[in-house]
Parts: C-alpha cells; structure tokens; sequence
C-alpha cells in the first residue's frame, strides 16, 4: 500500500478554499481529467476524459474539520481513500492537504499525481472568489 500527500499554500480564507473543495459535484471544476459527475446520497460516480466510469463513497464531509474524504470503489482498487483537509494559517492564509493511499501502489501514483494540479485549480478558484 502507498500513501502520497500534496499541499498547498492558498492566499485565501479557509472557508473559501473549503467552499471549492466541500461539494462533491464541484469536482469537475478542479480535478484534472474528469468531465462528468453525478452524486447521489453517498455514491459519486465521476467519469474521465477518456470515458472511465469510476464509483466512489464519500466517507465525510466535515465542516468544523474542514475535511472531505472519499474511497474508490471501483474493483481496480484493491483499497484507496483520498482526503483533503483545509487548514486556516491566518485570515487569508490556508494550507490545502491532498493525501492518497492507494492498493496497487501504482494507482497511489496515478490519482496523487493528479492531486498536483487539482490543488492548483482549488486555488485559482478559491482565490477568483475572493477578489469578486
């Protein structure tokens, strides 16, 4: 099993960096590669570019953590949760914490290599929000 983690320094209020990241239709907004999402009770099935149909649970959406996380549940997973925290540093200073722990390994690799450009489109969103 491999575990990734991604951060990021985002010059906004946790509130709104938590405000891109705490709807799990928002998803297609931020998360490279994906273009459709639908959400029904627990269940979020999003579909890729390339027209993959992945299943995931959503384990917590925490308003006083500021935590969202989630499993695949798809049968190429063996295991996986992904989690993003948002923390506040001061009034518009936050920290965005992207971790995956994936099985196969190689799959940590896939989903936390993307988490890299996920976390820059929370703060080009986050931060677009802010100036308006």
């Amino acid at each position: 099993m491999a575990s990734l983690r991604h951060e990021r320094r985002i010059a906004a209020p946790a509130n709104a960096v938590w405000d891109v990241v705490r709807r799990p239709e928002g998803i297609v907004a931020w998360f490279p590669g994906i273009t459709e999402v639908a959400v029904e009770g627990t269940t979020r099935t999003i579909t890729t570019a390339t027209g993959l149909v992945i299943p995931e649970r959503i384990m917590a959406i925490d308003d006083s953590l500021r935590r969202f996380a989630y499993t695949i549940t798809a049968p190429l997973y063996r295991f996986h949760l992904g989690v993003i925290d948002v923390f506040e540093l001061g009034p518009c200073d936050s920290l965005c914490v992207y971790s995956t722990t994936a099985e196969p390994d190689m799959l940590c690799l896939v989903v936390a290599g993307a988490t890299v450009a996920a976390l820059e489109e929370i703060e080009r969103i986050a931060c677009s929000a802010v100036r308006t």
